[in-house]
């Protein structure tokens, strides 16, 4: 599944989705790179502070990739970043 990422807010709804896509806990993640729970939660929770090297673990974990694209013209109801 595609999402598209505005914040830190819209990328934790799209973790928390392909983490439940997977049949994956909170917990399971955190173990499977070395984070806590609560870490996982905060993430998914929209946490602005989380550091890239942290992401890119989840990311991993969750067996997903980051790319970089060109922003499609923002419409009436999308005004832009949301942070």
């Amino acid at each position: 599944m595609v999402h598209k990422i505005s914040s830190p807010e819209t990328l934790g709804q799209a973790l928390r989705a392909e983490r439940k896509n997977k049949g994956m806990s909170q917990k399971v993640v955190g173990h499977s790179v070395g984070m806590e729970q609560h870490t996982i939660s905060k993430i998914e929770k929209g946490n602005p502070g989380t550091e890239l090297n942290t992401l890119f673990r989840l990311l991993a974990a969750l067996d997903l990739e980051l790319t970089i694209q060109p922003r499609q013209k923002p419409t009436f109801e999308n005004t832009g970043d949301q942070w």
